[in-house]
């Protein structure tokens, strides 16, 4: 039982960290990178659809992408879909593809996206906290009804603060990556 309670906890901390990653992936950061547009709708008769799942993506250089939808026909729609977007981008629409350039950052716009970023780790963070509150109440439990040792569960114990040490470590390394990123000019 006591095993099974921290591979759960482990796991679920590791789908944070994913979390997490997902939103970093989604801060701009002056590069061209196809999962900027993860939460994109387009209008695609009549029902919102993800625009990842109506065109393709490439990447020719470090601030230029080119959006190729599968049916021309949704062109302007997925153009529409661009424009009012929060990417700050102007997409230039050739009748066969969408090509976007993103503006280069300006150092206020820069500042503002690491204040997201860091956000985005804290909540990050609170949530492995959150996960290890909860493993830790489970292993008190364990303990309390008599299915445990109090030995066996200060290990377990032990080993989860030690887990969750790890994972917001890591948390915290891709804090300071993204920050490093968004950065550079």
């Amino acid at each position: 039982m006591i095993k099974e309670t921290l591979a759960e906890a482990t796991e679920k901390m590791d789908k944070a960290i994913e979390s997490t990653k997902d939103h970093f992936a989604n801060v701009r950061t002056g590069r061209a990178n196809p999962s900027l547009f993860a939460n994109i709708m387009v209008d695609y008769y009549g029902s919102p659809t993800p625009l990842q799942q109506l065109a393709s993506f490439q990447v020719p250089e470090a601030r230029t992408l080119l959006v190729t939808p599968y049916d021309r026909s949704a062109l302007s729609a997925i153009e529409s879909a661009l424009r009012n977007s929060d990417l700050g981008a102007n997409p230039a629409n050739d009748g066969n593809i969408i090509r976007i350039v993103l503006p280069e950052l300006t150092e206020e716009r820069r500042k503002e996206y690491v204040k997201v970023v860091k956000s985005d780790a804290e909540d990050g963070k609170v949530s492995v906290r959150n996960i290890r509150r909860k493993a830790k109440e489970t292993l008190e439990k364990i303990q309390k009804d008599g299915e445990a040792g109090e030995d066996e569960v200060r290990a377990a114990l032990t080993e989860l603060e030690g887990v969750t040490k790890k994972k917001v470590e890591e948390i915290d390394a891709l804090l300071a990556a993204k920050e490093k990123e968004l950065l550079e000019v």
